[in-house]
């Protein structure tokens, strides 16, 4: 393993601590609803989406890591999930339905696939390139509306990129038990090309994968597979995996792995991420809440 760029050592302890202070705030009471973490996924986003500065990004439930890589908008992000009047929707997304130009999310399982294969296709009608990339996790690929879209993007040549987020349980159900066959095998029964990615190496998976994006830009769509660890809960307590399966993901967690021996400029980025996001922590709090308010 090389040693990933600063910056890029930045960008996932942006995203780390960003995710420690949220569940801070949601055990202070500060939280509206439900939010899912990120811890130990961090990596995949900003290795991946390096690579697509043009794509329309679809995110899913675990999905501030993702857009924490396309925008480096902690500020926006908080405001939106405390329901603060100057978040990224105005305070009435919360943590899972964020929206911007190029940037969708949703709590609802599988429903982003097909919007991200709608919005590759606009792309290719309209001749103006780029593609569509959308997050899914293992246990989506229970939900139908993957199968269907698979089969479109095939044999209309979409450029879609599924990039599959595999931490091997789907809430509380492990994927042996849930997932016959293999990821891969799926992607091959519609004749399309699947990269499995092991590994934290920001560098190497991006190596890995370039020329596989290159394809989808020219209409063949491409799934992603990158096994990776949870290192949390599926949402705050709900973390029915036996002490063996969390201490592997601890012990190939990314910081882990980058941190030790925890050098200075390791250390020194993560300090300067800590004071940030406290500060970040500080202003949001003292925002406005959310001005819309529902009628019939």
């Amino acid at each position: 393993m090389t040693a990933p760029e600063l910056r890029d050592v930045e960008r996932m302890l942006a995203i780390r601590v960003f995710e420690e202070k949220l569940l801070e705030l949601f055990a202070a009471g500060k939280v509206p609803g439900t939010t899912h973490t990120c811890l130990g996924q961090e990596h995949i986003p900003v290795a991946l989406l390096d690579l697509v500065p043009d794509a329309d990004v679809f995110s899913n439930h675990r999905g501030h890591g993702h857009y924490l890589a396309r925008y480096d908008d902690p500020h926006g992000l908080l405001a939106e999930i405390l329901g603060k009047d100057g978040g990224v929707c105005r305070g009435v997304g919360g943590s899972q339905h964020l929206y911007r130009p190029g940037f969708m999310s949703t709590g609802v399982q599988g429903s982003g696939v097909p919007v991200a294969a709608g919005a590759a296709l606009s792309r290719k009608q309209r001749g103006t390139g780029g593609l569509s990339v959308c997050f899914i996790g293992d246990g989506t690929w229970g939900e139908g509306v993957v199968y269907e879209t698979l089969n479109i993007a095939a044999l209309w040549n979409l450029p879609l990129l599924l990039a599959v987020e595999n931490n091997g349980i789907a809430q509380s159900t492990p994927a042996s038990s849930a997932l016959s066959g293999s990821i891969g095998q799926r992607a091959a029964a519609f004749g399309i090309e699947h990269v499995l990615i092991e590994g934290c190496d920001v560098d190497a998976i991006r190596a890995r994968l370039a020329g596989s994006v290159a394809r989808v830009r020219s209409g063949r769509p491409l799934v992603v597979e990158f096994r990776t660890e949870r290192l949390g809960p599926h949402s705050k307590g709900d973390d029915t995996r036996d002490a063996e399966w969390r201490a592997r993901a601890a012990a190939t967690d990314w910081y882990a792995v980058y941190g030790v021996p925890h050098d200075e400029s390791f250390a020194a980025a993560e300090r300067r991420q800590r004071e940030r996001m406290d500060r970040v922590v500080e202003d949001v709090l003292a925002m406005e809440p959310s001005c819309w308010e529902y009628s019939e």
